[in-house]
């Protein structure tokens, strides 16, 4: 089957198409054929070896994470899908990638297709979905009332998080650019500040949580907006010992990590608001819950771009310009 792959961390990766063995399927595995699968910032961050010492793959690898596709086969111990229904699901931190003809799908992982939604549109959804709810609903359980900053509210996970934000009631802050004010309004932000204008901590006021998707200077900003028990949960670092703990990761990455996120814990510790990094998991079940909702049409698919298989490398290479409004597919049927 052809895959993109890359053969190597570091700065010369090797992405490019291969040609690779039909994966082998596991009792609690689906074989699908994929019609679209969505790119991820972290799709070009993880060749560069950046979270080796985390993601394990096996070389030359794979790329890519969402998909949507056709059951064309199931294994011996799958009881929920059947050859022929139309699923979609995130294969990320799993060591397989979705920008192939076919991927082994764990069981756990996969949902139905929202019936509303085509492939393409299905296959935008799995990464940002997982990250805001694990994000929002697990991790903050955000209270139907309360405020949230959710920076660069145009991009994959701004589109949807903004939206999922709203429909558990809280009141969203975020930022963008001019021509994206229009946008974000639409999908419910509450307070847009335009940042070519002004800067967002000098604005926002009351939050009870930030979501970090900014490097840099911009989460620690983000610290005078919370107020006093509020939360920042990170979606870009830095690490924390509590995920490498998690991880199961050895004393030495724990104490990396440590110190990693030492500045930022002091800032927030100041404050009295808490930090944590969050990992996304791939996660069936949770995905099925929000296909309901996007069934609803309490939240829509955002696709800035689609592209062909064969322009897969170049999707790649324009998400990482960073001025995405929604999310890029590649498009395989």
């Amino acid at each position: 089957m052809k895959a993109l792959t890359f053969k190597r961390y570091g700065k010369s990766p090797g992405i490019g198409f291969a040609d690779l063995p039909m994966p082998a399927l596991k009792p609690d595995e689906l074989l699908v054929e994929i019609h679209a699968a969505g790119v991820n910032p972290i799709d070009n961050m993880i060749p560069t070896g950046l979270f080796k010492p985390v993601l394990k793959f096996a070389l030359p690898a794979t790329m890519g994470s969402d998909l949507a596709g056709v059951v064309i086969a199931v294994g011996s111990r799958v009881t929920r899908f059947k050859k022929g229904d139309a699923v979609f699901a995130s294969l990320f931190d799993l060591g397989n990638g979705s920008l192939a003809e076919f991927a082994a799908v764990p069981e756990r992982v996969a949902a139905l297709k929202p019936v509303n939604l085509d492939f393409v549109q299905a296959a935008s959804i799995p990464m940002v979905a997982l990250t805001s709810w694990q994000a929002l609903k697990e991790r903050a359980k955000v209270q139907k009332g309360q405020k949230v900053f959710i920076p660069a509210g145009s991009g994959g996970i701004g589109t949807f998080a903004i939206q999922l934000a709203k429909h558990l009631g809280a009141k969203v802050g975020t930022t963008t650019s001019t021509g994206n004010v229009p946008l974000v309004s639409s999908l419910g932000a509450d307070e847009v500040v335009d940042y070519k204008t002004q800067q967002f901590e000098n604005v926002l006021r009351g939050y009870d949580l930030v979501l970090g998707t900014l490097r840099g200077k911009e989460i620690e900003k983000s610290i005078g907006i919370l107020k006093p028990g509020g939360k920042i949960v990170s979606l870009i670092g830095p690490l924390d010992a509590a995920f490498a703990s998690a991880r199961g990761l050895n004393f030495v990455l724990k104490c990396v990590f440590s110190l990693m996120s030492r500045r930022i814990m002091r800032l927030a510790a100041k404050r009295d608001v808490s930090y944590s990094f969050l990992f996304v998991r791939a996660d069936g079940a949770q995905l099925s819950e929000i296909g309901s909702l996007l069934e609803s049409g309490h939240i829509r698919p955002v696709i800035d771009k689609v592209f062909p298989f064969d322009q897969a490398k170049e999707a790649l290479d324009y998400l990482a310009q960073g001025r995405a409004r929604g999310k890029v597919v590649v498009q395989l049927k």
